[in-house]
């Protein structure tokens, strides 16, 4: 409804015959106290679980390499949020059935004691795909477990992805450059979800078989350094910079040398979220 003016009729840019979607929205109730604050609340009990997938070796019959520095990767995350006040656990080698199983459960927990919801999900990938040792299955799909009409106990509270996969097979040969709350209300079910990538739609992702992949090292850092102070958007801003800047491949393969790489933000949060009051 528009504050100002006439009142017209909300329509969605579709084919005709797609019809309005059923399940849009869902019911929060806010604290009358928490009416006009821009920021998220941690006055829970805990912050939150974490839950790490991290998928390093792969069926034969997939054609999928061996991830190795993946648990360097893991290893960090799980270092990074827990120092965050976060709850870890790391799963290894899930297949696409055990990964559905993992967070199902967890969609179905009772988070009414926690402020949030962390998953760091490590893999082989494509474009809108996440992939198990075993196959793969639509990101979507396991991100969807924990809307607002599925996962209630997470309703009104940041549900946070990073994930650290490829997303195609095109390569960024780089460029220069010169260095110069509400009451009781109704919310979509898509609300206050933040997915990171490691990397733009279409592009491979990298990761160093030593140290791990260059967004995880980038993002760990800038958690344990500003994980405390800046609001969680800034931390990833800085996180895309020291990618962006600071990491360029090495390889012997034709193609796959001097290559850069930007990480990718897609936040669909309605406050802004810090991890200490």
């Amino acid at each position: 409804m528009s504050a100002h003016g006439p009142v017209g009729v909300d329509c969605t840019d579709a084919r005709r015959g797609d019809g309005q979607a059923s399940e849009s929205s869902t019911d929060v109730d806010a604290r009358k106290a928490q009416a006009h604050s821009h920021r998220y609340s941690l006055a829970f009990p805990s912050i939150g679980q974490c839950i790490i997938i991290n998928n390093k070796n792969f069926d034969r019959r997939t054609g999928m390499n061996q991830r190795n520095g993946t648990d360097v990767d893991a290893a960090n995350a799980m270092k990074a949020f827990a120092k965050l006040g976060y709850k870890c656990k790391i799963y290894n080698d899930q297949t696409v059935t055990q990964m559905k199983q993992v967070l199902t459960a967890a969609s179905k927990d009772d988070h009414s004691g926690c402020a949030s919801l962390v998953c760091v999900l490590l893999s082989h990938g494509d474009e809108g795909v996440f992939f198990g040792t075993d196959g793969s299955i639509e990101l979507k799909y396991l991100t969807s477990l924990f809307r607002g009409d599925r996962c209630k106990t997470l309703v009104g509270k940041p549900k946070l992805f990073f994930i650290q996969a490829c997303r195609g097979t095109e390569l960024d040969a780089g460029i220069e450059a010169d260095s110069a709350d509400d009451g009781t209300a109704r919310i979509p079910v898509e609300a206050d979800f933040l997915y990171a990538y490691s990397t733009a739609p279409g592009y491979y992702s990298w990761r160093n078989t030593m140290t791990g992949s260059w967004f995880i090292q980038s993002l760990c850092e800038m958690l344990t350094e500003h994980g405390r102070s800046l609001e969680l958007l800034h931390v990833l801003t800085r996180v895309n910079r020291k990618v962006a800047l600071e990491f360029e491949s090495i390889s012997t393969a034709p193609g796959f040398d001097a290559k850069k790489q930007i990480p990718c933000i897609v936040s669909m949060l309605t406050k802004e979220l810090y991890f200490a009051p």
